[in-house]
């Protein structure tokens, strides 16, 4: 468990007392060797040099002028040499490591690879905020990266709708039962909820960070940019001393590129029109259901048939003997992917103008109760309180990456998923269907410390305000 972490006991020091008393602590010397420095009262010459003695010696060497600075020497502690701070795509290679996934990692390098080819993003029409589409080497699409300053709120989102929304109608500008400007964590936080639970029908999402000529920057981050750029080029001993060369790495959600998927109203209405066969209408239940489980548990504001897409496939082996006329017909394979997740985790349940319904529930599908597939999937998970709580952990580490980051709003966040988790439980163990699943009155649970006893107490209560308009 972090030291950082919410539930981490009240008894427990706090994290920065060790790092704070560490810091002071001066290194053990290896026996036998010393380091002779000039003496503390008069400063020091421009390049005076320092020896280290080695056990035979003693003398200390005359002053020698110092070698020319590196680009690796003059940086502050801790921040990566300038090659790779040039680099236009990826900021420092550290901030995009992913050790644990070797797969998402190598989307990462062939991102980077694209980038050094002067293969660059495209920024993505639809939508209400800045995405951008992210290429590999062979100009292939394998990711979307959406930035924090180019969110529907952000100071830099391209897009002139939100902008002209918050001239004109500061009043219906936003949803205040989000945080804004975290869309990009409640997407990475989707992808975290989908792994735990084992939906996989979130594409792997990660915060990582990005740069690009193709991003939207303001005016003096260009200029900047620029001006360093010719600073190197002009008095290379000058532009060697910047910091980083090039435009800054934004921070933001990279969700892996899925393909052969096409929206879900595309697909819903064509399934109307042309009916399935019952196992792969069975298929597309069992699916159904998982985004079901997902969209309520975290409370997706924003899940409408245009933002959930389905991938249908229906091969066919014509390879066989002309002379029988023989046809080998596959199985069908349908599948869903939860795309555009940067709605959820609300700090509270819509009640001022809008509700924000999931608008999947007025599908056939919402009518048929939970399958018994769905309750081996789920329910033995949230139903364990220690489970519930490494979600919390998780959750916890991604989202306080974020500068901004409010433990108290975290908190209601987190109340807020409980309550959820809490009526899903009691949904699936009755055999409800989606459809009543979202009519059981919402629910938060909030918890508090006991000094008396070990266990967290947990408080329920009940949303009694509505929102005005309670079908938008």
């Amino acid at each position: 468990m972090d030291e950082t972490s919410p539930l981490r006991s009240p008894l427990q020091p706090p994290p920065d007392t060790y790092f704070s008393t560490a810091a002071v602590l001066p290194p053990a010397s290896a026996p036998g060797f010393g380091v002779r420095c000039a003496a503390p009262s008069p400063a020091p010459t421009p390049g005076s040099g320092v020896r280290v003695l080695g056990p035979a010696s003693s003398s200390v060497a005359a002053p020698a002028p110092a070698p020319p600075p590196s680009a690796s020497s003059v940086s502050p502690p801790g921040s990566p040499g300038s090659v790779r701070e040039r680099q236009p795509l990826l900021g420092p290679r550290s901030l995009n490591d992913f050790p644990e996934e070797p797969e998402f990692a190598e989307v990462m390098r062939r991102a980077e690879q694209a980038q050094e080819m002067g293969i660059h993003p495209q920024r993505i029409s639809q939508g209400s905020s800045g995405s951008y589409f992210i290429p590999d080497p062979a100009g292939k699409f394998i990711g979307v990266f959406k930035p924090k300053n180019e969110e529907p709120y952000g100071h830099l989102n391209p897009k002139w709708t939100k902008w002209l929304q918050k001239l004109c109608c500061p009043c219906c500008f936003g949803r205040d039962c989000l945080v804004l400007n975290q869309g990009y964590l409640s997407e990475a936080g989707a992808s975290l909820v989908d792994q735990k639970l084992g939906l996989n029908i979130v594409p792997r999402t990660k915060v990582v960070y990005l740069a690009s000529e193709t991003f939207n920057y303001s005016a003096i981050d260009r200029v900047k940019s620029r001006g360093k750029k010719l600073a190197l080029e002009k008095v290379p001993k000058v532009g060697q001393r910047f910091h980083r060369i090039g435009l800054p790495p934004k921070v933001g959600s990279f969700q892996l590129f899925v393909e052969g998927y096409k929206d879900a109203d595309y697909w819903l209405r064509r399934f109307e029109a042309e009916p399935l066969p019952e196992k792969t209408n069975r298929q597309l239940q069992l699916q159904f259901e998982r985004l079901v489980v997902l969209d309520y548990i975290i409370r997706n504001t924003d899940r409408g048939n245009d933002n959930w897409l389905i991938k249908y496939d229906c091969p066919m082996d014509s390879g066989g003997s002309k002379e029988n006329d023989w046809v080998v017909v596959k199985e069908p394979v349908i599948k869903i992917a939860a795309i555009d997740n940067g709605l959820a985790f609300p700090l509270k349940h819509p009640d001022s103008w809008r509700a924000y319904p999931f608008y999947w529930a007025w599908l056939p599908q919402a009518k048929i109760p939970f399958s018994q597939e769905i309750k081996d999937l789920v329910l033995p998970k949230i139903s364990d309180p220690n489970f519930v709580k490494d979600l919390e952990e998780d959750l916890y580490e991604l989202f306080k990456k974020d500068p901004g980051f409010d433990r108290g709003q975290f908190y209601k966040q987190i109340s807020v998923m409980r309550g959820q988790i809490l009526n899903l439980t009691q949904a699936l163990k009755d055999g409800k269907s989606p459809l009543l699943l979202i009519h059981i009155p919402p629910v938060i649970v909030e918890t508090t410390r006991s000094h008396h006893r070990s266990n967290d107490l947990y408080t329920q209560s009940f949303q009694s305000r509505k929102p005005f308009f309670t079908w938008w």
